[in-house]
């Protein structure tokens, strides 16, 4: 499938604006369709399915969507039921909700929602997610870890995720909970994959191999690839690491960067000025 028929991912680092201009929100409604759109609020990673849901169907329903629904599910069983692949197979957008991550991909991994999910995306269907929505979309995902210290042995674990977008690990919160540590400890694990650290009520958009970045706050990617040297094989759970040749490129709103080729792009896209 060509990078052109799949769906644009919109993954946004949490704490994202909901009741001011919601340029982000805005965003993922039109790339789905505008007033158009058919959206799925998935409320499978918070324990709080209905407040939560409600929230965010009154907030699109203010947007102009018409036809916007929740969709929960408490269960593996629950994500193999037809009326659940039914719900992903109308719809034109997929939003996931903020809270544990790791919920996503033990309820919905492999199952025949994850299926639907796929298939759609590679179809077209737009796929955001905030906060724990982001972090699963890679297909190594970042689980938990220890904030605002240097890199360390073992602050972080990871987990598969649920491989929406590939090569990378994301991170949320990112400047506001102090994560560049926890992420560099990622990406010296994992140094093929490139770090996104998506500060709170910034998105990146992501399209074929380009994302470009929107909202408030920046993106910061950390790139390991040239690592010439770290003690990472010599360490105890807790010791400092140290890297050498890694990488930081910092992104604000309007910057755009080719995933595939691990460089920013320098001319900025028309018309991206914050509001």
């Amino acid at each position: 499938m060509s990078d052109k028929a799949r769906g644009a991912l919109v993954i946004i680092g949490g704490a994202e604006d909901k009741r001011g201009h919601m340029q982000i929100l805005r965003e993922f409604v039109a790339k789905a369709g505008g007033s158009h759109a058919r959206i799925v609020v998935m409320t499978v990673a918070t324990e709080l399915p209905i407040e939560v849901g409600a929230e965010y169907v009154e907030v699109f329903e203010s947007i102009g969507v018409a036809d916007v629904r929740t969709f929960d599910v408490s269960s593996r069983e629950a994500a193999d039921r037809p009326s659940a692949c039914k719900a992903i197979e109308q719809a034109t957008g997929v939003f996931f909700t903020g809270g544990e991550q790791l919920r996503i991909t033990t309820l919905l991994g492999g199952t025949r929602i994850d299926a639907a999910l796929h298939s759609g995306h590679e179809q077209g269907l737009v796929l955001a997610g905030t906060s724990a929505g982001a972090s699963m979309m890679s297909s190594t995902m970042i689980v938990d870890g220890r904030a605002e210290t240097n890199p360390r042995i073992g602050i972080v674990q990871m987990a598969p995720g649920m491989e929406f977008i590939d090569g990378v690990v994301i991170d949320q919160h990112f400047a506001q909970r102090g994560r560049l540590g926890r992420l560099l400890s990622a990406v010296a694990q994992y140094p093929h994959h490139l770090g996104l650290g998506i500060d709170e009520d910034t998105a990146i958009v992501v399209t074929g191999s380009t994302l470009e970045v929107m909202g408030k706050g920046a993106v910061s990617v950390v790139d390991a690839g040239a690592l010439w040297y770290s003690n990472l094989g010599h360490l105890r759970e807790g010791d400092p690491l140290a890297l050498h040749g890694v990488k930081l490129h910092i992104l604000p709103a309007g910057y755009r960067f080719d995933l595939r080729e691990r460089q920013p792009l320098k001319e900025r896209s028309a018309g991206s000025g914050q509001e």
